[in-house]
């Protein structure tokens, strides 16, 4: 019986083995090009674009640095790049993951671990650093479900938890075409790169 195929072809022209990625298939274009035309929510959200993967990663790095502000370039890129695998796997919403189980962690932790190595993080992120940037994408999920997502403020607080006071003051959603979000986000990660 013949084996189904598990690689994609980027843009970049790479073949990307999902079951098995390395980091010499990975190309910051092709990540950038794909969460850029990733939508967040499902597509459920206010706008005349969608809320994509790359603009949320954006805002994430946006406030792990606030919440982390003697954090290096290094993690700061890590933030950024949080939501890597999605550029292959997509973006599902929270109850999808925890109905499909433990397969779709599984990928999206052997994609991370390329990702990561990458770009010089270590496969692995340092618990602490995870958790840093777990709360900034809980934050970025309330700001997000508050302002174009529909959701009221009680239950945005009760799904993600009220921000810290502070924290969220001076920011907002940016609705943008994918060719504009892919040029910010590939504007930014050379930006941390060039200061790693």
């Amino acid at each position: 019986m013949k084996q189904p195929r598990a690689w994609q072809r980027m843009l970049s022209g790479r073949r990307l083995d999902l079951l098995d990625p390395t980091p010499v298939d990975i190309e910051i274009e092709d990540i950038a090009h794909g969460l850029a035309f990733v939508a967040r929510w499902n597509g459920q959200t206010l706008g005349d674009h969608a809320y994509s993967v790359a603009e949320h990663s954006l805002l994430v790095e946006t406030l792990f640095a606030r919440i982390s502000p003697e954090a290096g370039p290094k993690w700061r890129l890590s933030a950024l790049l949080h939501d890597a695998p999605e550029y292959v796997i997509g973006d599902m919403i929270s109850p999808v993951k925890a109905a499909v189980g433990p397969a779709y962690e599984d990928l999206d932790q052997r994609l991370a671990a390329a990702i990561h190595l990458r770009f010089g993080l270590p496969a692995v992120l340092p618990a602490p650093i995870r958790r840093q940037i777990k709360q900034a994408d809980r934050i970025s999920a309330w700001i997000e479900a508050t302002a174009i997502a529909g959701f009221s403020l009680p239950e945005a607080n009760r799904l993600f938890g009220k921000p810290p006071p502070g924290l969220t003051e001076g920011l907002g959603i940016t609705l943008r075409p994918p060719a504009q979000v892919r040029a910010a986000y590939l504007g930014r990660h050379g930006a941390l790169m060039a200061q790693i």
